[in-house]
């Protein structure tokens, strides 16, 4: 994956990567408390700064809600319909089968809750697909790559 280009960033990302400052061998200089301070509260980004854009956040949890909520919804919906073929004696039905069944739909919801922070579309103005794969995808890049940088920066 190619780097995206430095105007193609987000709004609630930082507009500069902090730098570690490089290392001399110099005497130790004394320094009073209050320029100690100054210059540690310079690089800090603030909380505005690193904050959600409400547009983007009310995007994300439209998509939550359909992507976890249907599965959920059908998750729910098989213990009513697996009652209701029962009781009714229609056929008989297995409980393994109705708990694997409601077990997969809940499943999904789970992965619906991630999917649908991941699909929505991170740039304001930008809404997005229907279905966001295209958003995914750029957007799990982005993961990915943040992941990567900061394992690095670690070790």
């Amino acid at each position: 994956m190619t780097p995206e280009p430095e105007n193609k960033r987000l709004p609630f990302e930082p507009s500069k990567k902090r730098q570690k400052p490089a290392k001399t061998k110099k005497a130790p200089v004394v320094k009073s408390k209050e320029v100690e301070t100054k210059n540690k509260q310079e690089p800090q980004v603030t909380r505005e700064q690193m904050a959600v854009p409400k547009v983007v956040s009310d995007r994300m949890a439209r998509r939550m809600a359909a992507f976890c909520g249907v599965p959920t919804a059908l998750g729910m919906s098989t213990f009513i319909v697996s009652y209701l073929i029962v009781s009714n004696g229609w056929f008989k039905l297995p409980t393994v089968a109705v708990l694997l069944v409601s077990m997969g739909f809940f499943g999904l919801g789970v992965l619906g809750l991630s999917y649908g922070v991941i699909s929505a579309s991170w740039d304001e103005e930008t809404v997005g697909s229907l279905l966001g794969w295209q958003e995914f995808t750029r957007n799990w890049g982005r993961m990915l790559s943040a992941w990567r940088s900061r394992r690095q920066k670690n070790v």
